[in-house]
């Protein structure tokens, strides 16, 4: 069967298309040519035209550099490109950063996503039939909404809310305006909540590109407490699998869990980075001689862990790397790829500790952020 024309393809809008998830997503609807795709994308410090490489000549792909905030700029994207799907993945992520400035992050995800809602609503009881019926609207969230696990259990869809950072509790407040305008408008919204991502083209202000970044260069590798918090690992690449997925197969009003199926304490996390180097990048082992133990971050929740159940027995997703073959692929990526690490790292953020605004322990300023989200 021939490809479909350009013009009997779907448009996807994606917000923040040009970050870690939303790069890894765009990449990914572009190899394989089965819709149009519309990032939209401010560009702040973690969002870089450089992690789309060939897509600006790509015939399926467009770029609108607009603020989510700004309703007439989104207005604006939804006329020009009629879209049949948004996914709305912008947001400001770290949780270091939202203890720094908490208001950034009400604004982009709790304003941003309301914006993003209203403007969809607008523009959803104004197309055709037919796009109405299959428009979908994807808000990308996170575990981190649900608070802290003991020793046991899982999140799951039914997990109640319990946020423990400005971050959570920003990303909880979205989730909640989603299912709203759901249950009130009828826009066929759906909300994933994943767990920690890691893999290519990750900004290196998260625990895994930052500790190989340190490492190649043969700074210390600081880690939280005792390194015991527990993380729940996805390689970026099945998340976007999983988001495709949900687009197409999901049904409106429902969520989704969507996890890795690996979960590791931080310090087994670095130890296991330390050994991959060693093998690959054998110049500065033993890496593990670089770790050192930092003062724990305020509110640092003890361990995230998914039960993905049920986007496994419904829409039928399941991670294809494990954790051990997605961290090899992603410190070959990081050791081939220093160009674009040294150059998206030129700007604000230089890997300096985070999240210390309200912290009674007082670091030197060179000690390096060890963020695990």
């Amino acid at each position: 069967m021939p490809a479909p024309a350009p013009n009997d393809l779907d448009t996807w809008l994606i917000t923040g298309g040009a970050g870690f998830i939303g790069s890894a997503l765009v990449r990914m609807l572009l190899r394989a040519g089965r819709v149009r795709v519309v990032n939209v994308d401010k560009l702040t410090y973690a969002g870089n035209l450089e992690s789309l490489p060939g897509a600006a000549s790509h015939p399926l792909y467009a770029f609108e550099q607009v603020d989510v905030c700004d309703a007439a700029a989104v207005r604006a994207c939804f006329a020009r490109h009629r879209p049949a799907a948004v996914v709305h993945l912008a947001a400001e992520s770290h949780v270091d950063r939202s203890i720094d400035a908490p208001m950034a992050f009400i604004h982009t995800n709790v304003v941003g996503t309301c914006t993003m809602l209203e403007e969809s609503l607008r523009y959803w009881k104004e197309v055709p039939a037919g796009l109405r019926e299959r428009f979908r609207f994807l808000h990308v969230s996170t575990d981190e909404v649900f608070g802290s696990l003991g020793p046991g259990g899982q999140f799951s869809e039914a997990t109640p809310y319990a946020p423990n950072s400005p971050y959570a509790a920003s990303k909880a407040a979205s989730d909640h305006l989603v299912r709203a305008w759901h249950h009130t408008f009828g826009l066929p919204t759906l909300t994933s909540n994943c767990s920690n991502n890691y893999g290519p083209y990750q900004f290196p202000e998260k625990l895994i590109p930052l500790t190989i970044q340190n490492a190649l260069a043969g700074r210390a590798l600081p880690v939280y407490g005792r390194g015991e918090n527990v993380r729940d690992w996805l390689f970026v690449d099945d998340h976007a699998r999983a988001l495709e997925t949900i687009v197409r197969r999901g049904v409106p009003g429902e969520s989704y869990a969507v996890g890795g199926a690996s979960e590791r304490r931080n310090i087994d996390v670095v130890r296991a980075i330390c050994r991959t180097l060693d093998a690959l990048h054998p110049a500065g082992r033993p890496h593990e001689s670089l770790i050192t133990f930092v003062a724990d971050r305020p509110g640092h929740d003890a361990r995230y862990a998914i039960d993905a159940s049920k986007i496994r027995r419904e829409l039928g997703w399941a991670p294809s790397e494990t954790f051990d073959s997605g961290l090899v692929a992603t410190v070959q990526w990081y050791i081939a790829n220093q160009r674009w690490a040294e150059r998206v790292q030129s700007g604000a953020y230089r890997g300096e500790r985070l999240g210390l605004r309200r912290h009674v322990d007082a670091m030197s300023t060179d000690d390096i952020s060890p963020s695990t989200t």
